[in-house]
């Protein structure tokens, strides 16, 4: 950890609609004003929205010169579909990619799942040192991945990642800052010494908590559960008390030096504003 350490960087999501197209470059410029580290861009379940990635990405470093990290998935990809994106990243400029196995598309069927080409992140960050010169990013679980036996396999497969190139993890959003601390103590024990930065998901209405607790697998303290309890079904005082317990999250992961936070911004301009302004 550096005397620099904690800057922040965002995660943005491509729109689902072509026409939606202007209002993300909106979003992008105003957060481009806060001066992030880097910004991130996801990816469709299957790749599906690839395209979209790459031109966000490309927006992001080329026109707004910032770092962009491209999302890449490879459960539902074959490795000459994953090479030709790759290509596609290098003539706009990208040099970075977070390398992702990616969620099972909801129409995919057991017989092709069961059958993918890559069964893991680690098999897609393989055929990326093997083919391209990106630079990879892996993601990382403070509470474990939900499909891993155990916390011990989870690490083992991190330092795997690190191991065959991975230059740093930006973690799943987690709510409580003493899991991610006891994470990191096990994995420096674990022998990984590349930067693990933070993932905080700001909860600003009762909307969000289920499924973004449901697609992470974070576990509730109690000082949220008790502000789910209080605010879930008054919107304005949620929104307000999701954005305080964010950066209070926050000021305390930059006091304990960690690499660096990742916001997952859900495209919410204002909400980062605020809370980079607060910290």
């Amino acid at each position: 950890m550096t005397e620099n350490s904690a800057n922040i960087s965002f995660e943005v999501f491509p729109p689902k609609k072509n026409g939606d197209f202007h209002a993300v470059f909106d979003v992008l410029k105003e957060l481009s004003e806060l001066s992030p580290e880097f910004i991130s861009v996801t990816y469709g379940a299957g790749g599906s929205m690839s395209k979209k990635t790459i031109e966000i990405a490309s927006y992001i470093q080329n026109d707004l010169n910032i770092k962009a990290i491209a999302h890449l998935t490879c459960v539902g990809n074959k490795g000459a579909e994953i090479k030709d994106l790759c290509g596609r990243m290098k003539e706009n400029n990208i040099s970075y990619v977070l390398a992702l196995r990616g969620d099972r598309p909801k129409d995919m069927s057991d017989e092709v799942y069961n059958g993918r080409e890559f069964e893991y992140a680690s098999d897609l960050i393989r055929l990326l040192k093997k083919d391209t010169d990106l630079h990879i990013v892996g993601a990382c679980y403070p509470e474990k991945h939900f499909e891993a036996f155990s916390r011990e396999a989870d690490l083992l497969h991190m330092k795997e990642k690190q191991d065959l190139g991975v230059e740093f993890f930006i973690s799943q959003l987690f709510f409580d800052n003493d899991l991610f601390y006891d994470f990191l103590e096990r994995a420096e024990r674990k022998g990984i010494s590349v930067p693990i930065h933070a993932g905080i998901m700001p909860i600003t209405s009762a909307k969000q908590i289920g499924t973004s607790i449901s697609l992470s697998g974070s576990s509730i303290p109690k000082a949220f559960a008790d502000l789910i309890a209080n605010y879930g079904d008054k919107p304005e005082e949620m929104y307000k008390a999701g954005l305080d317990y964010a950066i209070r999250q926050i000021r305390d992961l930059k006091q304990n030096k960690v690499d660096g936070i990742h916001l997952y911004t859900m495209n919410k301009p204002d909400v980062a504003r605020h809370i980079v302004t607060n910290i």
